[in-house]
């Protein structure tokens, strides 16, 4: 951003905020207004902390009093000459006052002006978090527990429509011993509707395993340093699961290309069948005339190898492609990437890019004892943050 451009944004923001001045010596305050201020309930509607911290301390230069106990920083301002405190601290932000009866009125001009001083200065924020990203000073959500909590989820249910199926199985043909039928007349098995919903349940859980994977590779290439900057983090998360995959694994190791292979498989003949709302990329969905009635336009010689090819109801063997998965996952985390598990799936701890080039993380995966250090660090760290125990 330009001088001159900063500078026009700063008189915006200025202009906007009116008589919002910083404190001096000429500012009306009691003795012992810091500690003694009240909460107005104007200050309910400030904008967001951090929003309110860049506007007052990064681009107008309002002092900031430091943390104390439970506060992360406390911003004295005068208003037509009277001294109001903006406060963040464990129970969020705040706008103190002398007397929030007498003074509510003022407190609700300071928060309309601090919201249009905000808006004045959307350019400034933009340019903040554009620099920080350049920087790669930046963290990354961490999703994959509650990611991976939904695909077990959906396969549990699975697994217990199978058993209830296998039950049914079972009464039905014990029944069917016990009692002779008329010629000519057939009972069906009770469990043909519960086939078709164990399906559907397959189907949703192998759409959630490739949700997380869609995630988790990414934290992964993160920590063992195959992606180092916010923006290939960002070209990772917009690229196909193929190159998620391949930041990851090894595809000149055997075993890991075989898995490569057969995931693929499952994702391109199932999933995203699926998800394009049943229409594959090959005609899958299309049946063509002919002189033997209606046939598919994907012939059997030209499936290959697809171990996946749904029919007509949407059938597939899920026992294999469950199979898959069940080895997609111990690989995941064996061999050089076993750290990676604790601190992506056990902690809920966000991935730090600066630990990447600093070379946290390169350490921390030597060993699990490494990492779980690692771990018992940063989450005091986030406990300490939380509580703002300073």
């Amino acid at each position: 951003m330009k001088l001159e451009d900063l500078e026009a944004i700063r008189r915006s923001a200025w202009r906007a905020l009116g008589p919002i001045r910083p404190t001096d010596s000429n500012t009306k305050a009691d003795k012992n207004f810091l500690l003694n201020g009240k909460k107005t309930n104007a200050g309910r509607d400030l904008p967001p902390y951090y929003l309110v911290y860049f506007l007052l301390v990064d681009l107008l230069g309002f002092k900031n009093l430091g943390r104390f106990e439970k506060i992360d920083w406390s911003i004295p301002i005068d208003f037509n000459g009277q001294a109001y405190l903006v406060e963040y601290g464990k129970f969020g932000l705040n706008l103190f006052a002398h007397d929030p009866e007498k003074e509510e009125h003022a407190a609700r001009e300071i928060t309309i002006r601090i919201q249009k001083g905000v808006k004045a200065s959307r350019l400034f924020f933009d340019f903040l978090a554009s620099q920080a990203i350049e920087r790669s000073e930046i963290n990354v959500v961490n999703n994959s527990i509650a990611l991976h909590d939904r695909f077990e989820f959906a396969k549990d249910l699975y697994i217990s429509k199978c058993a209830e199926i296998k039950h049914r199985d079972n009464e039905y043909a014990l029944k069917r011993k016990q009692r002779e039928l008329p010629f000519g007349f057939y009972i069906g098995p009770p469990s043909s509707n519960l086939k078709e919903e164990a399906n559907w349940l397959a189907i949703s859980a192998i759409e959630s395993f490739f949700s997380w994977t869609e995630h988790v590779l990414i934290h992964l290439a993160i920590l063992i340093g195959s992606v180092v900057s916010a923006r290939e983090v960002a070209d990772l998360a917009t690229a196909d699961w193929s190159k998620k995959f391949k930041t990851v694994f090894k595809l000149n190791d055997k075993k890991e290309k075989t898995l490569f292979d057969e995931a693929l498989s499952l994702r391109q003949e199932l999933r995203n069948f699926i998800a394009h709302g049943a229409f594959g990329k090959q005609g899958e969905a299309f049946s063509f005339h002919s002189t033997a009635g209606a046939v598919p336009v994907l012939l059997p010689h030209n499936r290959g190898s697809k171990k996946f090819s749904l029919g007509e109801q949407l059938e597939f063997d899920a026992d294999v492609a469950f199979d898959i998965i069940n080895v997609f996952i111990q690989a995941l985390w064996s061999k050089e990437r076993a750290p990676a598990h604790l601190y992506i799936q056990m902690s809920r701890l966000p991935t730090i890019l600066t630990f990447v080039t600093d070379g946290t993380y390169a350490r921390a995966m030597t060993s699990l004892e490494s990492m779980e250090e690692l771990i018992e660090y940063l989450s005091n760290m986030v406990d300490q943050a939380a509580n703002m125990d300073w």
